[in-house]
């Protein structure tokens, strides 16, 4: 035998078999059974790591049914390992805004602008004026993220000085966050699902989604106010004036607090990699600080026999780091800006790594491709194809726990039969974003449930049933889809019928 010969291997891999429809239901119904105990026994406190226990053993138990299917050991801990890599922009992202809350925090940034809230929002015009803020802050910055760590913090800080209700007020950020992120070009992934579909542009895409995404909002803040108007005040120990006082006897209001706010606006609309901008704002805003606010600084450092220069080091690490600590001797105010750091967001990227590694074990054994298949099957119409849709959208928000793996593998596998049946493409980008892009955040386990429970401080449990917008989207896009309402066909095919 030659050293050629020697070299042959003597048998070929195996190829890795379909996965049948059990195959992939174990880890589903592992998922739902281990995610339903740890809510069960532990409530709101799930998410500081029973809740990321739950999905790493699942991720675990879809990997030996993978293995069992004949996937190598070294594909599938790479499937893994790519999951997780694919979220390290996630990752940074959450770093930075955990940084920019504390720094925010400690140069005023934040209290500055309840400072102006408390003067001009009252309890009963709170909710939809919050909304509708940021809604056009997510138009001008195109990111749902950046609005909720910005002014979404600062709203639902404001709740409780209004006699608001902070899950209300978290409602109302994530409805207009969502919102703005949707209706802009400079949106993620207002970019990213139309190019997935294929044949429809950017703002083709927009002017199909403004007939769903209009009247949902609308009737968002419809909601909002009369929630407002019908819902007495909880009974806030403070009228405005109180409030702005005690804010003003704690930090030195001033306008130029609002610079670190403007730089972050700025490097949004210049588009600046989002990392990059947050966190230049949170250095900006923790130097700012030293200046505006030095006896914040010395008393967050608690040192008076330290030099003031290392003082102020010691207050930007720490505040970039842990948090920055209020000690104004008002329990109420203290625990408002009492909060931040990078340090606060890492059960938030425990639970996002625990979630991906999950959905890339299950898309790359097929599981996933498995338990649409029969999905697509049944949807005989063009109502039932696009309930087929968002279905997918959310069970993958769920199941995958991904935003990402919502709108892209949908977006993949239904275009060709929306051709096949002659509708406009930009119906099923529209369809994907009504369902896959505006739920994430409804899902506890998904990385935008996650960061939006994280950076508001809000259990996502307690803010979903007051995210209008994103509950009503996914619901008009499926009536328009029963109905035939707005449903557009390609010109050379008749219509299916809804």
């Amino acid at each position: 035998m030659t050293p050629e010969d020697r070299s042959e291997p003597v048998m070929k891999d195996r190829e890795p078999r379909e996965p049948s429809l059990l195959d992939a239901l174990i880890p589903v119904v592992t998922l739902i059974v281990l995610i339903g105990l740890t809510i069960a026994l532990f409530g709101t406190d799930a998410t500081g790591g029973p809740l990321q226990v739950a999905l790493l053993t699942s991720a675990a138990v879809a990997a030996l049914v993978a293995l069992k299917n004949g996937h190598p050991v070294a594909q599938v801990r790479d499937a893994a390992i790519g999951g997780i890599s694919s979220a390290l922009g996630a990752v940074f992202i959450l770093l930075a805004v955990g940084a920019l809350i504390g720094a925010w925090n400690m140069a005023g940034t934040i209290p500055t602008v309840v400072y102006y809230g408390v003067g001009l929002i009252s309890e009963t015009w709170f909710y939809p004026a919050t909304a509708l803020v940021c809604g056009l802050v997510g138009l001008s910055i195109g990111s749902s993220w950046t609005t909720a760590a910005t002014l979404g913090v600062a709203f639902v800080a404001l709740a409780p000085l209004v006699g608001a209700d902070p899950a209300i007020a978290a409602g109302a950020v994530i409805s207009g966050a969502y919102f703005g992120d949707k209706m802009t070009p400079i949106s993620e992934t207002t970019v990213l699902v139309p190019s997935m579909v294929g044949g429809v542009t950017t703002n083709e895409h927009i002017g199909a989604m403004v007939w769903t995404s209009g009247p949902a909002v609308l009737l968002a803040l419809a909601g909002f106010t009369i929630i407002g108007l019908t819902t007495p005040a909880s009974g806030s120990a403070f009228d405005p004036a109180d409030v702005q006082a005690l804010l003003a006897g704690s930090y030195t209001i001033s306008l130029l607090n609002f610079l670190p706010l403007v730089l972050l606006v700025f490097l949004s609309i210049r588009r600046a990699p989002p990392f990059l901008s947050i966190f230049a704002s949170a250095l900006f805003a923790a130097v700012l600080a030293v200046f505006t606010q030095p006896h914040l600084v010395e008393a967050f450092v608690g040192d008076p026999g330290q030099s003031p220069v290392t003082t102020a080091i010691e207050a930007i690490y720490a505040a970039l780091a842990t948090g920055f600590v209020l000690n104004s001797g008002n329990e109420t105010i203290d625990a408002l800006f009492s909060r931040g750091g990078m340090a606060s967001m890492l059960y938030t990227i425990w639970l996002v790594l625990g979630a991906l590694s999950f959905a890339a074990v299950m898309e790359h054994a097929g599981f996933l491709e498995r338990l649409i298949r029969p999905v697509l099957a049944s949807a005989k119409s063009t109502g039932r194809l696009i309930a087929s849709v968002i279905a997918t959208c959310l069970g993958l928000n769920i199941i995958a726990g991904d935003q990402y793996v919502a709108i892209v593998m949908p977006s993949r596998i239904y275009r060709a039969e929306f051709a096949k049946r002659g509708l406009a493409p930009r119906m099923l980008s529209r369809a994907v974003e009504d369902s896959g892009t505006v739920t994430s955040p409804l899902v506890p386990w998904n990385s935008c449930g996650a960061y939006m429970s994280g950076v508001l401080g809000v259990a996502t449990g307690a803010y979903l049933p007051y995210c209008f917008f994103n509950l009503l989207s996914p619901v008009i896009s499926l009536i328009y889809g029963f109905t035939g309402f707005r449903i557009e066909h390609l010109a050379s095919t008749e219509g299916s019928e809804p």
